[in-house]
């Protein structure tokens, strides 16, 4: 018989549904039961694509035994992290303090009231079923030393968003960058790339930060890291040879054995991250990256509505990799007399030897020194991969595929926007364009609500779940992109709203920052900020970010003083972990360097823009139009018959020019 589970949308949630554990989703029927029962509550956390979660359920939640003793002593709670990153916050906190680790799944025994009173990731079953046991008897026996632990566990997660207000007067200066760099770049792997530990993982904002601070500084060692780190990751088994997109991280230093699971976050943020290295270096590398990625993200991550899903499992089969690796002898018989230039290419030896006979595709040389070697001209080189790769993509499609989470979160679907703005704005390519404004006009429609907020996720023609500061952030971010492509003011404007919205529902005056949660949400026992950039930037730096770029578009002084305290704040942090904070250093940047408000206005705005976008400009914010308009940058620069660009900064704009080339910039 399923559990309550089978209710629910979540592909996470509903994996769950038959396991003989009765599991509730979140929520009060759960806490009401616990309370009357007076019973804990375990509250177990993951996500569809998490290899370990399987593991766990298989060796725990579908055993008899196991289910047994947690539905008689429990109240049994699982939850999608993605569905509520929420929980997920509160609970990864009380565990880490716990034990000083964390990751998923994630397992936290808490009182009715949801307080924590012990908790850890992965269990083994002996393991798990002791722990079962002697919490129960603990909370039976010794209740009040339960009790005060959990006071005590819940002040301290309260007490660890404390943040200090920075009173001081804000000041930035090039010292600060330079601090922040400097701790950060002696853990740099200067063989592999990326950080000099494993498991390495892209860190997108971690690399869009470095390169445009080498840029910017001058510092070509730095610009060489991030080449160095993004040409190994597309020629490790992290990146996908035959159909294109990334996994999630890599479990080795050499970015060679990934965790197979696929993302839709990773790959939108490493399109951007991509994109803008090409327009930097003209590496064809980085171009051919952009479009096999969205590539994959088309053909298996696109949802009839348009939308985009959350993942793909790493999981096939029950075996973590297996749609993915390749055994010597399949890869002969499918690429006949490519064979051996072919596995040469992706090193069938070994360099790409990984397990029980299979290999994982990945790059040593590049493809100069393979026609070297071979004796064979790049564009027939080109060619025999291009073959080879249709004929592996053919093959491995009639494999049983990972399973597919095809909840569509509006956070991450705005990453992916700005992602196809990215690559539009870089590359030219007008189905990217297009393809952005199907899905924004798709979340106007089916994911904003009446009251001008955001709905958190959306599957089945059903949107649900108040939405969170990092499903605003990433679409103001998202629709203030399509407007700087497409000059169509409404974007802008709705970006505005959105940030009006935020501004009412979720800003801490006290700390000029922001809560993770509306204050319309059911209260939890802390309410988090989101301070530290990890896989996915703080939705705190996103937003002052926003608020930065706002303040110039609207003239709105106060979200400039709210952007600058925030990151005045958060400032003293940087420079001991400079890739906890990279996305603030990419504001903190537009603070230390010149930062123009580039305004094109005419008949030509648009082919003016697009051939402003071939040139690399990391400080700059781009506002146009084809017609006389309201913005404040733009009121009074029309002039008919007439396409002028103005630059303009520290509020004072040099006179107009007609050409991209007169334009001239402090870079």
């Amino acid at each position: 018989m399923p559990n309550y589970l089978i209710h629910e949308s979540s592909p996470y949630l509903l994996q769950h549904a038959h396991n003989p554990v009765n599991w509730l989703p979140w929520g009060e029927v759960a806490l009401k039961k616990a309370k009357e029962e007076d019973k804990l509550m375990l509250i177990s956390i993951g996500y569809s694509a998490c290899h370990w979660c399987h593991v766990m359920e298989k060796e725990n939640f579908e055993n008899d035994a196991v289910a047994n003793i947690m539905n008689e002593h429990f109240v049994c709670i699982k939850v999608d992290r993605e569905e509520l990153p929420n929980i997920d916050q509160v609970y990864m906190q009380a565990v880490q303090l716990m034990s000083g680790r964390g990751g998923w799944p994630l397992n936290c025994f808490t009182l009715p009231d949801g307080r924590p009173v012990y908790g850890g990731t992965y269990f083994p079953k002996e393991h798990w079923t002791k722990i079962l046991i002697n919490v129960n008897e603990l909370y039976k026996n010794e209740k009040e030393k339960v009790l005060d632990y959990a006071e005590r566990l819940t002040q301290g997660i309260r007490q660890s968003d404390l943040i200090k207000v920075n009173t001081e007067i804000p000041a930035f200066s090039k010292n600060d960058l330079e601090k922040m760099i400097g701790n950060w770049a002696k853990h740099f792997d200067v063989v592999e790339g990326g950080p000099d530990h494993s498991p390495k993982f892209p860190l997108p904002n971690n690399y869009e930060f470095l390169l445009r601070y080498g840029v910017l500084s001058q510092q070509k060692n730095i610009v060489d890291h991030v080449n160095l780190t993004l040409t190994k990751m597309v020629y490790g088994g992290i990146y996908d040879q035959i159909g294109g997109g990334f996994a999630r991280y890599s479990t080795d230093e050499l970015w060679k054995v990934p965790h197979f699971e696929k993302m839709l976050y990773d790959n939108a943020q490493l399109v951007s991250l991509y994109a803008e290295a090409f327009q930097v270096t003209q590496h064809p590398l980085y171009k051919q990256v952009v479009y096999e990625t969205l590539e994959f993200i088309k053909r298996e991550l696109t949802s009839s509505e348009g939308f985009f899903y959350s993942a793909l499992d790493a999981d096939s089969e029950g075996i973590e990799g297996k749609y993915y690796v390749w055994t010597k002898s399949e890869l002969e018989s499918l690429l006949g007399a490519s064979f051996n230039l072919i596995t040469d290419y992706y090193n069938i030896n070994h360099e790409g030897y990984w397990e029980d006979g299979n290999y994982i595709l990945l790059r040593k040389l590049n493809d100069e020194d393979i026609c070297k070697k071979h004796e064979i001209s790049l564009s027939a080189l080109n060619k025999k991969v291009a073959e080879a790769k249709q004929i592996l993509l053919q093959a491995r499609s009639k494999r049983v595929k990972p399973g597919l989470d095809d909840k569509i979160l509006t956070s991450w679907n705005a990453l992916m926007i700005k992602a196809y703005i990215d690559a539009y704005n870089i590359l030219g390519e007008k189905d990217f364009l297009n393809i952005a404004i199907k899905v924004s006009e798709g979340i106007l429609q089916k994911i904003k609500r009446t009251d001008g907020g955001l709905w958190h996720s959306y599957k089945n023609g059903k949107a649900s779940i108040n939405g969170f500061l990092e499903d605003y952030c990433f679409m103001i971010e998202a629709f203030i992109s399509i407007y700087q492509a497409t000059f169509n003011e409404k974007w802008l404007h709705e970006a505005h709203a959105l940030m009006q919205y935020v501004m009412e529902h979720f800003f801490d005056a006290s700390s000029s920052l922001f809560y993770f949660t509306s204050n319309l949400d059911e209260a939890l026992i802390a309410r988090k900020k989101e301070i530290q950039d990890n896989v996915i930037p703080a939705s705190n730096s996103s937003i002052a970010k926003s608020l930065f770029m706002l303040s110039h578009y609207f003239d709105e002084p106060n979200y400039n003083a709210i952007a600058i305290q925030m990151l005045h704040t958060i400032k003293n942090s940087m420079a001991a972990y400079g890739s906890a904070y990279s996305n603030w250093g990419n504001l903190l940047l537009n603070f230390v360097y010149p930062y123009y408000q580039i305004a094109i206005v005419g008949k030509e705005a648009l082919e003016k823009k697009e051939e402003l976008n071939k040139k690399y400009i990391p400080n700059k914010l781009l506002i146009g139009s084809e017609i006389s308009s309201q913005l404040p940058l733009l009121k009074n620069k029309f002039v008919e018959d007439e396409t002028l660009i103005y630059v303009c900064h520290n509020k004072t704009c040099n006179l107009p020019v007609k050409s991209i080339d007169q334009i001239t910039l402090n870079i």
